[in-house]
């Protein structure tokens, strides 16, 4: 059973374009690495072991930037199964992890079928989750990036 407690890596490259995933199981669905702390784990490692499951990146621990932000939301019923009866909301932690757009990418085939950048002000409009868009644009902030960027 998944804990309720999980972190958003957002991926990002220098020139403020953001790396999106689909879910294999639901198409149309973009997102930014997500995954759930397992047992044991600080945030951080979870979000290195992630990123290096769902994209095959691997990048050393200070090359992740943890935001100190979290956000709470409801879990959608048809994810209610993977946790524990009862559970229906999960504390989602803020990371970011900036590399080049041609940093190889390497899908998990089981939870992904497709990966895309987009420039920032596009993956607002094709990330499904609330959460995700937050992230975006907390990230347009902290980069100062403008609509003309990407």
């Amino acid at each position: 059973m998944k804990r309720p407690q999980s972190v958003l890596v957002l991926i990002h490259s220098p020139d403020g374009a953001i790396l999106l995933i689909e879910r294999a199981k639901h198409p149309g669905f973009w997102q930014s690495v997500t995954g759930s702390v397992e047992a044991g784990e600080s945030l951080a490692d979870t979000a290195r072991r992630e990123v290096a499951e769902e994209t095959g990146i691997i990048a050393p621990p200070d090359a992740f930037e943890r935001w100190h932000h979290s956000s709470r939301f409801e879990i959608f019923p048809i994810w209610r199964n993977r946790y524990p009866p009862g559970v229906t909301h999960n504390t989602e932690h803020m990371f970011s992890l900036c590399v080049p757009r041609d940093t190889p990418i390497t899908l998990a085939p089981d939870e992904h079928r497709d990966w895309r950048w987009l420039p920032w002000h596009d993956a607002l409009d094709a990330v499904f989750s609330w959460t995700n868009r937050d992230a975006i644009r907390m990230l347009t902030q902290r980069k100062n990036l403008h609509p003309a960027t990407a």
